[in-house]
């Protein structure tokens, strides 16, 4: 069946349980499915929403959608027009195998449980600025959703969840995008084995504390590949980001989260640590060929290491007389001029006088001139590898 109001009828007729298989076509959308189905679609099928609304809303629990392609939705941010629509009451709706193209938001989650978004192809819009579009998949008080192994391109952010809890985001790709993951008060959640790739941000998890972010890679995303702004108790593991074009790493007044086994290549600045966060473990990371290592404004000692495992510096002319792994002598990445210049960027006229000099010499030669800030006292020899998975050999697009 195809064309006209066949698919609304089916719908209407079907009883609970029931299977609809959509035939090669266009078929019309705009349609709420208010009991247990599941919608099947054929190659070839297409389900339009005309401009107006959402494509499909479901509105009943245990609702399946697989192998469609949606396309149509209104432009209302207000109504959050969306190629499928979760609202209340859809809990443990599977959303597999589709194709939800240029619609204002790919998926919304609002208000359903456990509901699992696996496989999709979802391409945003690109007709107006990204702040002005929306989101790949938009999650508000949903607990239990699965977003996993979706490839998400283009619109505003490819994952942004607020006010929710338990969730997790799982071997997603996404690209040019305003943020791929946007986190705001969401508790006790995963976010693992995403790619992030020419994105303004890669991770940015906000307000929001016992987060896992593990084994995440950010690639040249423009500027920062992960941030922490007021996370706590939270866990950032094994993660890459390279070729950040300004912050690998951003932790502002993030508190008591361990940082471990990362490695942070090539950007602008290692890590900026600022705001006061305080009782961060951070050690077993790599730090690697970034312009500045650590940018950490502050008159106290931080150390980065912890139980004898320091961090490894690209820049560390570092020596291991006994050959533990273990460098010999402590690690400062930053001096009294590196905090001058920081806060007086005019300063770096001074660079090459004969004062600056001095006091980069005394600092080198006299630590405990130094005024505050990070060592590592424990610094690493080698530094971790992460492994980047060739992601165009399992899933398609370009």
């Amino acid at each position: 069946m195809a064309g006209g109001g066949a698919l609304a009828q089916a719908v209407a007729n079907a009883g609970a349980g029931e299977t609809l298989r959509l035939g090669a076509g266009r078929h019309e959308g705009g349609i709420e499915i208010s009991r247990p189905l599941t919608i099947d679609c054929a190659k070839g099928a297409q389900i339009d929403g005309g401009g107006q609304g959402s494509v499909l809303t479901v509105t009943a629990p245990d609702v399946t959608i697989t192998g469609c392609l949606l396309t149509g939705s209104g432009s209302d941010h207000e109504g959050i027009d969306s190629g499928i629509r979760l609202l209340k009451g859809a809990d443990r709706a599977r959303i597999t195998a589709n194709r939800l193209i240029g619609n204002l938001y790919g998926v919304d989650i609002h208000g359903a449980r456990d509901a699992l978004v696996q496989a999709n192809v979802i391409e945003g819009r690109r007709d107006a600025v990204k702040n002005a579009r929306g989101n790949g998949v938009y999650i508000w008080n949903a607990p239990g959703a699965r977003i996993e192994a979706n490839d998400i391109r283009w619109g505003r952010d490819g994952i942004f969840v607020n006010t929710s809890h338990s969730n997790a985001f799982i071997g997603n790709r996404f690209r040019d995008l305003r943020f791929a993951v946007h986190y705001m008060y969401a508790n006790r959640s995963e976010v693992r084995g995403n790619l992030s790739i020419g994105n303004d941000l890669g991770y940015a998890v906000m307000y929001s504390k016992d987060v896992k972010i593990i084994d995440n890679i950010s690639i040249n995303d423009a500027e920062h590949g992960v941030m922490l702004n007021y996370t706590n108790s939270s866990v950032l593991r094994g993660n890459l980001v390279r070729g950040g074009g300004t912050k690998c790493l951003f932790i502002y007044n993030a508190h008591k989260n361990e940082i471990t086994g990362n490695r942070f290549e090539r950007c602008a600045v290692g890590v900026h640590f600022t705001a006061g966060s305080e009782r961060n473990t951070i050690s077993g990371n790599a730090f690697v060929g970034n312009r500045t290592q650590v940018k950490y404004v502050g008159t106290t000692w931080v150390d980065w290491s912890a139980g004898g495992i320091g961090n490894y510096w690209s820049d560390f002319a570092g020596y291991d007389l006994d050959g533990d792994g273990i460098a010999d002598t402590p690690y400062r990445p930053n001096d009294s001029m590196d905090h001058v210049l920081w806060s007086q960027p005019s300063a770096k006229l001074l660079l090459g006088s004969p004062a600056v000099q001095l006091v980069k010499w005394a600092q080198a030669a006299f630590p405990a001139l130094l005024p505050g800030g990070v060592v590592d006292r424990a610094p690493l020899m080698q530094p971790v590898e992460i492994f980047v998975p060739d992601w165009e050999a399992n899933h398609d697009g370009s």
